[in-house]
């Protein structure tokens, strides 16, 4: 656990050098896979460390799974309100299971 909040106080230190130079937020991350278990992250840790949602779409994800169950692929995100194709090919290496 304490990983993940060190893994995210670096991201967020990164992230106006990442943004302004317009490098990727994994080339910043200096050698640290940044991946997400969307079966049992919060909706805090979706919204920091995904790319292109922020905390509105990250509690749809979260709510979704509670009234559905786990996801068993990463397309079955497009189910849920607000997350479309290119969000999920955008964090296709990110997304875990």
């Amino acid at each position: 656990m304490l990983k993940k909040y060190l893994i995210i106080l670096l991201l967020g230190a990164c992230w106006p050098m990442s943004y302004a130079s317009g490098e990727e937020l994994t080339e910043v991350s200096q050698g640290f896979e940044i991946t997400v278990n969307i079966n049992t992250a919060s909706a805090e840790e979706m919204a920091t460390l995904l790319q292109g949602i922020g905390l509105q779409k990250a509690q749809a994800i979260v709510e979704y799974r509670e009234q559905n169950g786990a996801f068993t692929n990463k397309d079955d995100l497009i189910k849920v309100k607000g997350i479309g194709r290119a969000t999920v090919n955008k964090n296709d290496k990110r997304i875990l299971l």
